[in-house]
């Protein structure tokens, strides 16, 4: 049986289409995919992603514990700020990405939902003596409101200015009146706020978000366009683009690890494949023909298989397909041109620079 977040009664009166999802039921689309995305773009949506999880560490020794089993520079950290950052095995396959959130006393982590039973293993069996680890995801609701509007709904909601609110910053505050933590983070690559609160707070915030939005036409946004957005962003989504089998220095993620500056698990393979270089990359492209790239389509060039399609949509903003997969290196330069093979035909495609679409923020 799946699980139901703290808002799923919300989903289902609002007519959402639910899918099984990391082990919960989840909307997948309210009025339909390309609307919903087409919102985020020009306005605001709201997503309810409570099925992430989430990990207190607490203790003296929770900073040097997290920097072990980490690929970032967690020491830098200091209240108030978040981080992108990998957790790595010895071989430098990814175990899992995350967010983690340095907080005056503790720091939390959040995880995928996929994940979470897996990464909570890691985590303990890793974690240092002095170190308090807590599960708290079945307690808490996420809300991610995302678009260009996305500050000015927020902003009716809490008391401090958020155009002083830097992106992957965070303030411990009432939202709506009710306690909780504000990000100026997201997964769609837009200006967007994600909302961390008690679960017996979520439906009364869902329906302060709808209410501040209504004058920017807001609408709640499912784990269909959620994809669409983040693919056009360029993001990438554990179990489609990294995996236990990538390695972060060929999935394009060196910019977050830091083996020069700590020893974390798996940091001798990221450092070696970051001298000798990787024989594939993770590269992203767009359709020169017809057709819609999906996960596990090949990538050819002159009939041999070069690579292989890690994600992939027709972008709703750009109007043509579009998508991202590993190639051999020497076809990863931007511009370089390969084929996608779709059923039985091979459709032109080219590299270009990730993200395929970066609003302003």
């Amino acid at each position: 049986m799946p699980k139901y977040t703290a808002l799923h009664d919300r989903h289902v009166a609002l007519g959402a289409k639910m899918v099984e999802f990391g082990g919960y039921d989840m909307p997948v689309q309210y009025s339909g995919i390309v609307e919903e995305h087409q919102r985020v773009r020009t306005s605001v949506g709201v997503f309810d992603i409570s099925h992430m999880g989430e990990f207190r560490f607490a203790g003296e020794e929770a900073e040097s514990s997290l920097e072990k089993v980490t690929v970032n520079d967690v020491n830098g950290l200091t209240p108030g700020r978040a981080q992108y950052t990998l957790m790595c095995q010895e071989d430098g396959g990814i175990v899992d990405d995350l967010v983690i959130y340095r907080r005056e006393e503790d720091f939390m982590c959040v995880v995928n939902a996929a994940n979470i039973s897996k990464d909570w293993e890691w985590l303990n069996t890793h974690k240092t003596d002095g170190v308090t680890l807590e599960n708290i995801s079945d307690q808490t609701t996420l809300l991610a409101i995302q678009g260009p509007r996305s500050r000015d709904v927020m902003q009716q909601l809490v008391v401090e200015d958020l155009n002083e609110l830097r992106f992957f910053r965070f303030l411990t505050t009432e939202v709506a009146g009710v306690e909780a933590m504000l990000s100026h983070t997201g997964y769609t690559g837009d200006l967007g706020f994600e909302v961390y609160v008690g679960n017996e707070y979520a439906e009364y915030l869902w329906d302060k978000v709808m209410e501040a939005g209504g004058e920017y036409e807001i609408q709640p946004v499912g784990l269909g366009a959620r994809d669409t957005l983040r693919i056009e962003a360029g993001l990438c989504l554990y179990g489609n683009d990294i995996d236990e089998t990538t390695n972060p220095i060929e999935a394009g993620l060196g910019w977050v690890t830091k083996p020069e500056k700590k020893n974390f698990i798996g940091r001798s393979a990221v450092q070696r494949m970051k001298e000798s270089g990787p024989e594939r990359k993770r590269i992203g492209f767009e359709m020169m023909g017809r057709g819609i790239p999906r996960e596990g389509y090949p990538i050819t060039f002159s009939g041999s298989e070069i690579g292989q399609v890690t994600s992939g949509t027709q972008s709703p903003v750009l109007n043509k397909g579009i998508g991202m997969g590993y190639v051999r290196s020497e076809y990863s330069n931007p511009g370089t041109t390969f084929n996608i093979r779709i059923r039985s035909g091979e459709i032109p495609a080219k590299v270009v620079k990730l993200p395929f679409y970066q609003p302003e923020k």
